[in-house]
């Protein structure tokens, strides 16, 4: 399959370079700067991200270009423009004056393939603080900027280019262009990996890999196991068990609801109580990764008990997804790890099955074209993602049944009333959360000391950024106001206003 990989050097705007280049249905993988893989025939080019650090530091990303440098097209963007001109006897410098922000092109080469097509004066957006002051001698300006004179370069005699630019950002407005002249015209990539493509491969690819093999998968109703499990079945029929485990941190009835909803779905599923399980597993903790280990021990251990009673069983699906496993790694350098999740962390050494991740690869939109591909039903794809750990990371502090009953009716309003309001598919993700702390009020006649809940809902394409709805006051007047009346324990209601980054979706 032809690929693009991605070499992180801890840019936040990695996982956008990514985004940018499936949406020209090229496939592409994000590896860090010192885990370079092996460059088969299939690794058509290679594009090396932005970074924090300046080159010139001493702990900088030292990215080892020989593996692939003149024997693939490559693409440098800002920190890996100005890593090759340091590496090959350029001069970088910090900036004079420093470019942040939006700047316009003043001079584009119109003979460059990487340049075709875009316009004198486009703008692009810059942010660094250093700047390339002289280029080596087989090094040659493609584009400049007022400020930047070497704001693009080629080597000459291979396909190697630079810019010291962000493309993949909104702001710089041909950027999209620029990765598609890269992608396309320069590495040859024939844009084929369609959602229609990815079925057929993944099916295929399961039935070699699994074989006759007992399968089982933990099924939520959530968009990515339900995909991961018709995927499954698809590709090996009955051979699927499905368990989907009521951990006693789901939404209000989600139990009940999401059985009923795979009827008619030709799943093989069997409903697990475990709900004692987990809250003897969480008692007394308070830390948010704790917290999520302890469900992701807990979860899996659950499996491995019902998996016995499954004969032959050798195999735990899971739907995790891009993002999922991009935020639970970390490097020197590249972002930072924001979160393990219960899907890629926190497994026992002792785990008596494999695990197969149907998923693994795709964002969170394209895990939805390829629902479609196959079959399921709109309401199904068009459910909010809902976190693996469940409501123990919207509860912040101690879990206690008592506070998981208070979150799931608060829940129950808020989602109730976007969908009454048809705002639900409006809004990428929602829920509340449960604050440890408590506030006064007044009720009646009556001074009150009770618990403070915050409504969250974000726009977002695949979870890596997203920023708060505006919705409107009155809907959330009135959902407060039923919130407040309804759910006992609950005296104030706040709305979260932050986006990601600087925050996260989830509190925890």
């Amino acid at each position: 399959m032809q690929t693009i990989i991605i070499l992180d050097q801890g840019s936040q705007y990695t996982q956008l370079i990514a985004r940018k280049i499936r949406e020209l249905n090229v496939y592409c993988e994000i590896y860090s700067y010192n885990k370079i893989p092996e460059i088969t025939e299939d690794v058509k080019g290679v594009i090396l991200s932005g970074s924090p650090y300046s080159v010139t530091d001493e702990d900088a990303p030292k990215t080892d270009l020989s593996s692939f440098k003149g024997k693939v097209p490559v693409l440098g963007i800002c920190y890996g423009a100005q890593l090759m001109v340091n590496n090959y006897g350029g001069k970088v410098e910090k900036s004079i004056i420093r470019e942040y922000g939006r700047a316009r092109l003043s001079f584009i080469d119109k003979q460059s393939r990487l340049m075709n097509g875009v316009n004198l004066e486009s703008q692009v957006w810059m942010s660094h603080g250093d700047t390339i002051q002289q280029l080596p001698d087989d090094f040659k300006i493609i584009c400049s900027t007022k400020d930047v004179e070497n704001a693009g370069y080629k080597i000459e005699g291979e396909e190697t280019y630079a810019i010291q630019f962000h493309p993949e950002v909104h702001h710089s407005k041909q950027g999209s262009l620029i990765l598609k002249n890269f992608v396309i015209d320069i590495c040859q990539c024939d844009g084929s990996w369609t959602p229609k493509s990815f079925v057929e491969t993944t099916i295929k690819n399961l039935r070699e890999q699994l074989q006759e093999d007992k399968v089982v998968l933990g099924l939520s109703g959530g968009v990515d196991s339900s995909v991961a499990a018709m995927l499954l079945h698809k590709a090996i029929g009955n051979n699927l068990t499905c368990i989907f485990v009521d951990n006693g941190l789901l939404r209000k009835n989600e139990f009940i609801t999401v059985l009923a909803s795979y009827k008619g779905m030709g799943l093989n599923v069997i409903g697990v109580n475990a709900k004692n399980d987990f809250y003897a597993a969480l008692r007394g903790i308070t830390e948010p990764e704790k917290k999520r280990k302890a469900i992701g021990s807990t979860f899996i251990n659950v499996f491995d008990y019902q998996a016995g009673k499954i004969e032959n069983a050798k195999w735990l699906a899971q739907g995790t997804i891009y993002p999922d496993v991009i935020e639970s790694s970390s490097v020197k350098g590249p972002s930072q790890t924001i979160k393990s999740h219960h899907n890629v962390g926190g497994l026992p050494k002792n785990m008596k099955l494999k695990i197969v991740e149907p998923l693994r690869s795709l964002f969170k939109d394209e895990v939805r074209k390829v629902g479609k591909e196959i079959g399921l039903k709109d309401e199904l794809l068009a459910r909010h993602p809902f976190p693996g750990p469940g409501l123990a990371i919207r509860i912040l502090g101690e879990i206690t049944e008592e506070k998981i009953k208070i979150l799931q009716d608060v829940d129950d309003i808020f989602i109730s009333n976007l969908k009454k309001a048809n705002l639900y598919n409006k809004v990428w993700q929602a829920g509340a959360i449960l604050l440890p702390i408590q506030s006064v009020g007044v009720m009646g006649d009556e001074r009150t000391y009770e618990r403070v809940v915050a409504l969250r809902a974000v726009e977002s394409v695949d979870g890596m950024t997203a920023d708060w709805c505006h919705l409107p006051y009155e809907f959330l007047a009135d959902t407060s106001n039923q919130i407040i009346n309804q759910v006992k324990g609950v005296n104030r209601v706040c709305y979260d206003i932050s986006s990601k980054p600087p925050a996260t979706i989830e509190w925890e």
